[in-house]
């Protein structure tokens, strides 16, 4: 079994309170039986030591004094690790991607054990791959540092370290997002990273497994990075009242991350905010229609508990009927079943109380039920308690009656994709309405568009302003080298939101001039005016300007 205390200033502080892992699995095949085991390690009636196998692991619980110790580790660490060279500190994420190349399956398997199907775990895990890349590192080393000698001067426009960074990822996919944490560590921050107390094996274990030895290898102190497992409000309250704090990396709902990041910033904080998404897909009536469907099927993966996947359709009235065919279809084949299982992309869903009730507003509203709508069990069976939900499709007429539903409106975090099919018009005022439509979501992550013909795709790229990332005949959720794996803007960002590259986020820009030897103060301050005046006194009446 594996055993984590908090990983403070180096070392690991085991503590009086553990909270145990079990196998997702065992928990699929008897709920109550596993709670009760989990409650009975967790209260010391059952000793670590006659834990059954289904117990993977345990993570001590921090108190405030070792909250108070990592948050001191990581202060005494930044100015020295801030000193770095870039490199050394880009070479630490190129040390990072090999370790996860090493450990990928080991990884994976515990991610499995929490709760992610195989086949996520293993995209989550190439995510960190087309992240920390090459392309990203050669483009993100421009952007840190730009230096031109201009006549006697040295100038620089640099990117400088914030300082102190915690980071508090979200319970459905604490692992991935974590590691984030690397790229503020490449910035010359130093980070504490809060694992949650509902799935915090994963990320210590990643921790010691990939970011730890990452920066050994590259000789960085001891105390620049810090991991606890802790209570999400006691943490939170923790970082927002300490002066060594800098910036908070927030993962969460956006009417609670929004209200964070504003007393974030009343508290001297900078916030990083990563809410929810509610991606549109636009799908034009020349599209390959297999392939879109295929796409738009994403948005069933993870039972729709990602944020980054499909969360409404917007399908040309020309070809509506038949790609909701070709999509029913797709969704009919998405399975529950136990994580281990390959092919599995379903997953429990515990608030299928909220789920029903968005679904009967979409329907009391003019939506129709196209498939699913349903709990089944974990082999696919209709069951009135069962852990899952079917893929559900609703179709939508019209862009103005879509507005009023909040199936459309906000992101659902379900299994339930709706299929907008606006009003008919001219294709130039359809795409229009649709550029439209897409910009004014209140959420900007991600937006997509499946089309063939070349001009429909520039108008729409020119036109779609909307989200952290925009792509055009591709999977939606699918990692790319260079691109953007995170971010967007309104609430999905907060004010100020963008494309979330942290090296960046959780930095800032400086101008540096260093001047040669021998040049005058007075000089220096009047010669540009003195240089206009000269040329203004040369040129001759009535020239141009």
């Amino acid at each position: 079994m594996l055993s984590y205390g908090s990983y403070v200033a180096g070392q690991d502080r085991p503590g009086d309170a553990w909270v145990y892992t079990l196998r997702s699995s065992a928990m699929v095949r008897d709920f109550f039986g596993s709670l009760a085991l989990k409650r009975g390690l967790e209260k010391g009636r059952i000793a670590p030591a006659d834990a059954p196998e289904q117990v993977v692991g345990r993570c001590s619980l921090a108190d405030g004094h070792d909250l108070d110790a990592a948050l001191a580790a990581a202060s005494a660490a930044a100015r020295e690790w801030r000193a770095f060279p870039l490199e050394a500190r880009l070479r630490m994420v190129e040390e990072f991607r090999s370790l996860v190349l090493e450990h990928f399956e080991e990884i994976v398997d515990l991610m499995v054990a929490e709760g992610h199907p195989r086949t996520l775990a293993r995209w989550e895990l190439t995510g960190w791959l087309a992240n920390t890349g090459p392309e990203t590192r050669d483009w993100v080393r421009g952007q840190m540092e730009h230096q031109a000698v201009i006549g006697p001067r040295r100038m620089t426009i640099r990117r400088v370290a914030d300082g102190v960074v915690c980071l508090n990822p979200p319970q459905n996919a604490s692992v991935a997002n974590s590691m984030l944490g690397v790229w503020a560590l490449a910035a010359g921050n130093a980070l504490v990273v809060r694992a949650p107390v509902s799935a915090p094996l994963g990320v210590l274990h990643a921790v010691h497994r990939l970011v730890v030895p990452a920066l050994e290898r590259v000789g960085a102190p001891a105390g620049v990075l810090n991991a606890v497992c802790a209570d999400a409000r006691q943490t939170l309250g923790h970082w927002l009242d300490s002066p060594l704090v800098d910036d908070i990396m927030f993962f969460g709902g956006s009417e609670k991350g929004v209200a964070f990041g504003a007393e974030c910033v009343a508290r001297g904080k900078k916030p990083v905010l990563e809410l929810a998404g509610n991606d549109t897909a636009v799908v034009w009536h020349d599209a390959d229609l297999d392939r879109a469907a295929e796409m738009l099927a994403e948005s069933f993966y993870g039972s729709g508990q990602i944020c980054m996947v499909p969360n409404r359709a917007v399908v040309h009235p020309r070809i509506a009927d038949r790609l909701i065919e070709k999509l029913q279809a797709k969704a009919a084949g998405i399975r529950p079943g136990f994580p281990e299982d390959e092919g599995v992309l379903l997953s429990p869903v515990l608030r299928a109380d909220s789920y029903f009730a968005i679904l009967e507003q979409a329907l009391a509203g003019g939506a129709q039920l196209v498939c699913g709508g349903r709990r089944v069990d974990v082999n696919g069976e209709p069951d009135e308690i069962g852990l899952f939900l079917e893929p559900t499709v609703i179709r939508v007429d019209g862009l103005k009656a879509a507005a009023d539903l909040d199936a459309v409106r906000h992101e659902t975090f379900f299994p339930l994709l709706p299929v907008v099919i606006p009003e008919d018009a001219p294709d130039d005022e359809l795409l229009d309405a649709v550029i439209e439509f897409t910009n004014a979501n209140a959420y900007g992550l991600r937006n997509s568009l499946w089309a063939g013909d070349p001009e429909v795709i520039d108008r729409f790229v020119g036109g779609v302003t909307n989200g952290g990332l925009l792509k055009v005949n591709d999977s939606h959720i699918g990692f790319l080298p260079l691109l953007p794996t995170h971010g967007g803007n309104g609430l999905t960002g907060g004010p100020g939101g963008e494309a979330n590259f942290p090296i960046l986020r959780t930095s800032r820009l400086q101008g540096v001039s260093v001047a040669a030897e021998g040049v005058q103060p007075r000089t220096a301050a009047f010669e540009a005016a003195a240089e206009v005046v000269e040329a203004m006194k040369a040129k001759p009446k009535g020239a141009a300007a």
